[in-house]
């Protein structure tokens, strides 16, 4: 894949080009972004146009250097992922080591840090030191969720690449185009930052069933609130998507939007499009403001099992409020 086949991040791309165009292509780059927005395509294909024989603004996909690169075995590409929960000083030397030997060619090393900001203490001083002294000609490429995400040591010492969430329209078209079923396609755009995500989560068996405990417990939290808990324990907590309550959250915030969509005349943008009837009927038991207040909600749970509190609990309290009101 080369630059030109990354959908969408045309600044990020933009950036990268003109440095290859120009010459000007700095020895370590900071790709910052939300998860799946195609940092790592991105990453992959500009380390490619780097390697490429022919040269240019991309890779041309058929050298012999390109198609190592695309094979995963390019000896000068070096990519480095956490161990464990974090990116430990032992690697950071060991890449040092392999870097200080001789390329395969004559042109770049290029090594690749997947989530930067989990790097320990340790690990980042031991990079700042090989930042400042780069040997040349090596390109550093560091992905991490966000700028402030680093050291500022790191980041004073890095080309900022910045990352956006892709455009949802078009990726939930480029999902149906694939074959992705309408419904999942445009539930999962609006739950991943990038194309890859979204194609990832929409192919996963869970996500169409917790779409489904999600309207069956959307309708049942309004009139049978008792009923709501025992389907939360019996299809939830008693099965394997007790892993995904976070997913389910996030597209009960979505749900509670639906009703504020119904409310404005704004039906063409529900995610839950085949539930349009039933939410239209029932979104005007409450106000704007209590909609608003059950996605805050939602989201509000999601993050606390993020902080650590238990799924059950965190969905049994938000389902709790959003009855109360």
């Amino acid at each position: 894949m080369g630059l030109r086949d990354i959908p969408g991040q045309d600044r990020a791309k933009s950036l990268l080009q003109h440095a290859l165009r120009s010459g000007r292509v700095a020895h370590a780059y900071l790709f910052a972004g939300p998860s799946g927005s195609g940092r790592h395509e991105t990453a992959m294909a500009f380390a490619q146009a780097l390697f490429c024989e022919q040269g240019g603004d991309d890779a041309c996909g058929e050298c012999l250097s390109c198609r190592k690169v695309s094979h995963g075995n390019h000896p000068d590409l070096h990519v480095i992922e956490p161990d464990g929960a974090s990116v430990k000083i032992e690697q950071i030397r060991e890449l040092q080591r392999e870097l200080s030997y001789r390329s395969a060619g004559a042109g770049y090393k290029v090594y690749i840090i997947h989530a930067a900001e989990t790097m320990t203490v340790q690990a980042g001083n031991s990079l700042l030191k090989f930042l400042e002294e780069p040997p040349s000609p090596v390109v550093a490429i560091l992905i991490a969720p966000g700028a402030k995400a680093v050291l500022p040591t790191i980041l004073s010492r890095t080309q900022l690449v910045p990352f956006v969430p892709g455009d949802r329209e078009a990726m939930e078209e480029k999902l149906i185009a694939e074959g992705k079923p309408p419904l999942l396609a445009r539930a999962a755009v609006h739950l991943a930052s990038g194309l890859a995500a979204g194609r990832a989560l929409a192919d996963e068996n869970w996500f169409a069933e917790i779409r489904n405990v999600v309207i069956q417990l959307g309708r049942e939290n309004l009139s049978r609130f008792p009923g709501s808990l025992l389907l939360s324990q019996q299809q939830i907590f008693k099965t394997d998507l007790s892993e995904h309550v976070e997913t389910l959250l996030q597209l009960f915030a979505l749900w509670y939007r639906d009703m504020i969509y119904a409310m404005t005349g704004r039906q063409k943008q529900m995610v839950f499009a085949d539930q349009a009837e039933w939410i239209s009927k029932h979104a005007w038991s409450r106000s704007i403001e209590a909609w608003a207040q059950a996605m805050e909600s939602a989201l509000t749970a999601a993050r606390r099992i993020k902080a650590h509190v238990p799924p059950q609990l965190a969905l049994e309290q938000f389902l709790v409020n959003v009855r109360e009101g």
